[in-house]
Protein backbone atom coordinates (compact mmCIF):
# COMPACT_ATOMS: atom_id res chain seq x y z
CA UNK A 1 0.00 0.00 0.00
CA UNK A 2 1.28 3.70 -1.54
CA UNK A 3 1.64 6.37 1.97
CA UNK A 4 0.36 8.98 1.57
CA UNK A 5 2.64 12.36 0.87
CA UNK A 6 2.11 14.95 2.98
CA UNK A 7 5.17 17.32 2.51
CA UNK A 8 5.14 18.84 -1.58
CA UNK A 9 8.71 18.77 -1.34
CA UNK A 10 8.16 14.79 -2.23
CA UNK A 11 5.71 15.87 -5.00
CA UNK A 12 8.37 15.74 -8.30
CA UNK A 13 8.94 18.36 -10.36
CA UNK A 14 5.98 21.09 -10.75
CA UNK A 15 4.50 21.51 -14.80
CA UNK A 16 5.82 24.01 -16.30
CA UNK A 17 8.62 25.41 -13.42
CA UNK A 18 11.85 25.40 -14.59
CA UNK A 19 13.62 22.27 -12.38
CA UNK A 20 16.24 25.43 -10.37
CA UNK A 21 12.81 27.20 -9.19
CA UNK A 22 10.98 24.04 -7.95
CA UNK A 23 12.08 24.13 -4.63
CA UNK A 24 10.86 27.62 -4.29
CA UNK A 25 7.28 26.11 -5.90
CA UNK A 26 7.27 23.67 -3.50
CA UNK A 27 7.82 25.79 -0.88
CA UNK A 28 4.90 28.28 -1.61
CA UNK A 29 2.54 25.17 -2.56
CA UNK A 30 3.42 24.04 0.78
CA UNK A 31 2.45 27.04 2.69
CA UNK A 32 -0.76 27.38 0.68
CA UNK A 33 -1.78 23.73 1.73
CA UNK A 34 -0.80 24.63 5.40
CA UNK A 35 -3.01 27.92 5.70
CA UNK A 36 -5.95 25.96 3.95
CA UNK A 37 -5.50 23.45 6.51
CA UNK A 38 -5.30 25.74 9.68
CA UNK A 39 -7.16 28.52 8.65
CA UNK A 40 -10.45 27.58 6.65
CA UNK A 41 -12.52 26.51 9.65
CA UNK A 42 -11.35 29.49 12.07
CA UNK A 43 -13.83 31.90 13.41
CA UNK A 44 -13.54 35.75 12.48
CA UNK A 45 -13.08 36.69 16.11
CA UNK A 46 -9.99 33.79 16.68
CA UNK A 47 -8.92 35.46 13.21
CA UNK A 48 -8.13 38.81 14.30
CA UNK A 49 -7.43 37.91 18.21
CA UNK A 50 -4.08 38.67 19.31
CA UNK A 51 -2.69 36.30 22.14
CA UNK A 52 -0.07 37.62 24.17
CA UNK A 53 -0.23 41.06 21.91
CA UNK A 54 1.49 38.58 19.11
CA UNK A 55 0.38 39.05 16.04
CA UNK A 56 -3.34 37.71 14.64
CA UNK A 57 -3.81 34.64 12.35
CA UNK A 58 -5.30 37.16 9.92
CA UNK A 59 -2.36 39.72 9.85
CA UNK A 60 0.04 36.32 9.08
CA UNK A 61 -2.24 35.68 6.24
CA UNK A 62 -2.37 39.05 5.09
CA UNK A 63 1.55 39.89 5.27
CA UNK A 64 1.85 36.45 3.81
CA UNK A 65 0.06 37.22 0.40
CA UNK A 66 1.11 40.41 0.58
CA UNK A 67 4.91 40.39 0.87
CA UNK A 68 4.73 37.16 -1.46
CA UNK A 69 3.59 39.90 -4.31
CA UNK A 70 6.15 42.55 -3.39
CA UNK A 71 8.89 40.30 -3.41
CA UNK A 72 7.57 38.96 -6.73
CA UNK A 73 7.21 42.32 -8.38
CA UNK A 74 10.95 43.35 -6.86
CA UNK A 75 11.75 40.16 -8.67
CA UNK A 76 10.15 41.16 -12.20
CA UNK A 77 12.84 44.92 -11.49
CA UNK A 78 9.07 46.29 -11.00
CA UNK A 79 8.36 49.72 -8.51
CA UNK A 80 5.56 48.91 -6.21
CA UNK A 81 1.95 49.75 -7.22
CA UNK A 82 -0.23 52.42 -5.66
CA UNK A 83 -2.25 49.41 -4.97
CA UNK A 84 0.14 47.20 -3.45
CA UNK A 85 1.19 50.04 -1.37
CA UNK A 86 -2.17 50.54 -0.22
CA UNK A 87 -2.04 46.50 0.74
CA UNK A 88 0.87 47.09 2.84
CA UNK A 89 -1.07 50.04 4.48
CA UNK A 90 -3.85 47.21 5.26
CA UNK A 91 -1.37 44.95 6.58
CA UNK A 92 -0.45 47.16 9.30
CA UNK A 93 -4.18 47.68 10.18
CA UNK A 94 -5.09 44.17 10.11
CA UNK A 95 -7.23 43.60 13.22
CA UNK A 96 -10.00 46.44 11.35
CA UNK A 97 -10.24 44.36 8.33
CA UNK A 98 -13.24 42.20 9.17
CA UNK A 99 -11.92 39.83 6.43
CA UNK A 100 -13.18 36.15 7.51
CA UNK A 101 -11.66 32.71 6.79
CA UNK A 102 -12.82 31.69 3.78
CA UNK A 103 -11.63 35.17 2.09
CA UNK A 104 -8.29 34.78 3.25
CA UNK A 105 -7.86 31.40 1.83
CA UNK A 106 -9.03 32.76 -1.24
CA UNK A 107 -6.13 35.73 -0.90
CA UNK A 108 -3.44 33.09 -0.69
CA UNK A 109 -4.18 30.94 -3.13
CA UNK A 110 -4.11 33.76 -5.66
CA UNK A 111 -1.44 35.12 -4.41
CA UNK A 112 0.29 31.63 -4.67
CA UNK A 113 -1.21 31.39 -8.48
CA UNK A 114 -0.16 34.70 -9.53
CA UNK A 115 3.88 33.38 -8.03
CA UNK A 116 3.57 29.94 -9.37
CA UNK A 117 2.56 31.63 -12.89
CA UNK A 118 5.70 34.11 -12.83
CA UNK A 119 8.18 31.42 -11.59
CA UNK A 120 6.80 29.34 -15.21
CA UNK A 121 7.72 32.51 -16.90
CA UNK A 122 11.33 32.78 -15.34
CA UNK A 123 14.38 32.16 -17.32
CA UNK A 124 17.08 30.29 -15.16
CA UNK A 125 19.79 32.74 -16.94
CA UNK A 126 18.54 35.72 -15.15
CA UNK A 127 18.57 34.12 -11.73
CA UNK A 128 21.87 36.42 -10.56
CA UNK A 129 20.43 38.89 -12.09
CA UNK A 130 21.25 42.33 -9.74
CA UNK A 131 17.92 43.83 -8.37
CA UNK A 132 17.06 46.01 -5.75
CA UNK A 133 14.48 46.23 -3.08
CA UNK A 134 12.61 48.73 -0.93
CA UNK A 135 13.10 52.99 -0.73
CA UNK A 136 16.67 52.25 0.59
CA UNK A 137 17.22 50.29 -2.83
CA UNK A 138 19.13 47.28 -0.99
CA UNK A 139 21.20 45.11 -3.51
CA UNK A 140 19.84 41.52 -3.92
CA UNK A 141 19.30 39.06 -7.03
CA UNK A 142 16.37 37.66 -8.54
CA UNK A 143 16.82 34.68 -7.13
CA UNK A 144 17.69 36.12 -3.79
CA UNK A 145 13.99 37.53 -4.09
CA UNK A 146 12.25 34.50 -5.02
CA UNK A 147 13.99 32.22 -2.09
CA UNK A 148 13.43 34.31 0.24
CA UNK A 149 9.92 35.07 -0.56
CA UNK A 150 9.15 31.37 -0.67
CA UNK A 151 11.12 30.78 2.60
CA UNK A 152 9.12 34.32 4.40
CA UNK A 153 5.92 32.19 3.42
CA UNK A 154 6.91 29.38 5.05
CA UNK A 155 7.88 30.99 8.00
CA UNK A 156 3.84 32.78 8.58
CA UNK A 157 2.57 29.62 7.64
CA UNK A 158 4.58 28.14 10.74
CA UNK A 159 3.48 31.47 12.57
CA UNK A 160 -0.09 31.01 11.99
CA UNK A 161 -0.17 27.35 13.26
CA UNK A 162 1.74 28.91 16.66
CA UNK A 163 -0.72 31.45 16.94
CA UNK A 164 -3.87 29.33 16.35
CA UNK A 165 -1.97 26.83 19.49
CA UNK A 166 -1.73 29.70 21.77
CA UNK A 167 -5.82 30.57 20.92
CA UNK A 168 -6.51 26.52 21.84
CA UNK A 169 -4.84 26.53 24.92
CA UNK A 170 -7.27 30.06 26.42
Amino acid sequence: MASEITEVWLSGPVAGVPLLLVPIAHALLQARADVRRLVADVDSQSLWERPGNAASVGFHVLHLTGSLDRLFTYARDEALTPAQREALALERRAEGTGLDAATLVRMVDEAVDTALAQLRHTEESTLIEPRRIGKAQLPTTVLGLLFHAAEHCTRHAGQIATTLKLLQAK
